[in-house]
């Protein structure tokens, strides 16, 4: 067992196959390049892309766009459901229960072909949203929001949340952020959707799953860290005295590094320009500044690029979106990736059983009860 290959957190292992997405050559999904996506076309493209395998003509982008707005609904038995849960109750752990509590009205829930599978990854994509938007608004006191049939599948996100139409920059903004946040190959949450369904069970136990895991902080929960470090530092004029003391005190700043993207994150290259357009038009510069700032001092002290959660946190913060909003948006589009992951891992399923490294004690003697002292 000494001489098994061992590396901590499964770095550089190989752990399965996947024709859903890579890193080798910046990100692709099914081959298209991330900056193509954001800026050619939108998230229900991408959703059928990653779902489906191709992106859609013409005819299957309606159709799943009109299948999308009718599987919108959420059955009074689910929002009774809802409404029963404690009004602090963290939204990720609403979105958790949510997507398990789906399951007991989905008629496919036990059909674990690729047909099923498809229409119940359908339905959570479009009831997820709804189910948020009705616990946070509710709890906040804030009134339903129906949402407008001709927005995209992102306006219709801001719109249910923040309760008001998106301007075509806030449309494009959210767009933008839920095609990143689609897919990312073999992440914690990916992973954990792939072992769970290895196991030959449901989709929405993946997703649950998948949720749980996204919801740590050196994961989803990393962008909502990010806006609580731009906020204590305040003041561009003490950005660098801030972060240089930071660093000095070893402190781990939240939105650098990756274990993949160690050079450059393409996901955080492609949000930058929208940043800085939203921070123009909200006249919030001074917090643009403060963010370069950060970036670059980090760049150069610990050649740590800025990872896809920088500048996220910054965009949803000019969208007017609370930071208990941030992790669950990354919910509402990986949904698509994730399912996406567990379908293929069914298609070619192998049950994943790793083994670990055994550092107890050495087989020992078993003593009588009676021996073993009072």
């Amino acid at each position: 067992m000494s001489e098994m290959l061992y590396r901590p957190g499964l770095e550089g292992v190989v752990a399965g196959e996947t024709a859903i997405s890579t890193t080798e050559d910046g990100l692709l999904y099914r081959g298209y390049a991330i900056e193509d996506l954001v800026q050619c076309g939108d998230f229900e493209e991408t959703a059928y892309l990653l779902l489906y395998g191709e992106l859609p003509n013409v005819q299957q982008l309606s159709d799943l766009r009109r299948r999308l707005v009718q599987n919108a609904q959420l059955s009074p038995e689910i929002l009774a459901v809802l409404e029963q849960l404690p009004a602090k109750a963290p939204l990720m752990d609403v979105l958790r229960t949510g997507v398990s509590l789906l399951s007991h009205w989905d008629p496919d829930t036990a059909d674990n072909s690729p047909e099923a599978n498809l229409r119940k990854a359908e339905r959570l994509l479009a009831q997820a949203p709804m189910m948020l938007a009705a616990f946070y608004r509710r709890t906040r006191g804030l009134p339903p929001v129906l949402p407008s049939d001709d927005l995209s599948f992102a306006g219709r996100v801001f719109e249910l949340l923040r309760g008001e139409r998106p301007t075509p920059l806030h449309e494009q903004a959210m767009n933008a952020s839920m095609v990143i946040y689609a897919e990312d190959e073999f992440t914690a949450s990916t992973f954990t959707a792939r072992v769970v369904c290895s196991t030959l069970s449901d989709l929405h136990s993946a997703v649950t799953a998948a949720i749980g895991a996204l919801k740590g902080t050196w994961h989803g929960g990393a962008n909502e860290r990010v806006m609580e470090v731009l906020h204590e530092v305040g003041d561009p004029g003490h950005a660098e005295a801030w972060v240089r003391a930071a660093l000095s005190q070893k402190r781990r700043i939240m939105g650098f590094g990756h274990r993949i993207y160690k050079d450059c994150d393409p996901r955080a290259e492609l949000l930058k320009p929208i940043c800085r357009e939203l921070a123009r038009v909200n006249r919030q510069d001074a917090l643009e500044q403060t963010a370069d700032v950060i970036e670059r001092i980090v760049r150069q002290e610990k050649e740590l690029p800025a990872n896809v959660d920088w500048p996220s946190a910054r965009l949803y913060y000019y969208l007017g979106l609370p930071i208990e909003l941030y992790t669950p948006l990354f919910v509402l589009s990986r949904i698509t990736g994730w399912s996406a992951h567990a379908m293929e891992q069914l298609a070619h399923n192998r049950l994943i059983r790793p083994r670990g490294r055994y550092t107890g004690p050495t087989r020992r003697t078993w003593r009588p009860l009676t021996e073993r002292g009072r």
